[in-house]
């Protein structure tokens, strides 16, 4: 193998590896907020992108199987950073309205960081010729993109009905 490609082949299992934390981090960080959450629809969507949460770690198995490698995480901080600020977005006192659209920001800078981490990775997979990981890594991105919409109407509509810092003086 030429040396680019072993230099590329590295980075995409520490990539794949990153992710893999990522998606454990978020098992254990979204049933807390989906309980946080009082609005049903929200807390319903929480619940149910834990579940696909649990299939992309699932699929990221895969991914690793593919490449004849043990399923390994390594630390990702970035998704650390971000879990801490929607702990400490559901741990502040805010009226439930304005706790419901923080959390659905909280759970957005979510899906937008491993929306970039599962672009990256396709991209690698795509260049390093490694179809069927890729087309595995694909059907995670395309969840995670519709989650975020899904999340974006939800933050919007939440926003809206939370009272402006003028009407609660």
């Amino acid at each position: 193998m030429p040396k680019k490609q072993e230099g590329l082949e590295e980075l995409f299992v520490e990539e794949i590896q990153d992710l893999l934390d990522a998606e454990k981090q978020l098992v254990r960080a979204l049933p807390k907020m989906s309980k946080a959450a009082a609005d049903e629809e929200l807390a319903n969507a929480l619940r149910e992108h834990l579940e696909a949460t649990r299939g992309h770690v699932d699929r990221l198995s895969r991914v690793f199987e593919t490449l004849d490698k043990k399923p390994r995480s390594r630390a990702c901080k970035g998704m650390q950073g971000i879990v801490e600020e929607g702990e400490e977005v559901v741990q502040r006192e805010h009226g439930q309205p304005v706790l419901d659209a923080a959390i659905a920001g909280s759970a957005r800078k979510v899906e937008h960081y491993e929306i970039a981490g599962y672009e990256s990775v396709c991209g690698l997979a795509a260049q390093l010729g490694m179809r069927d990981a890729e087309n595995l890594l694909r059907q995670t991105l395309e969840e995670e993109v519709e989650a975020d919409r899904l999340l974006a109407r939800l933050a919007k509509r939440l926003a809206s009905q939370a009272p402006a810092a003028s009407e609660v003086a």
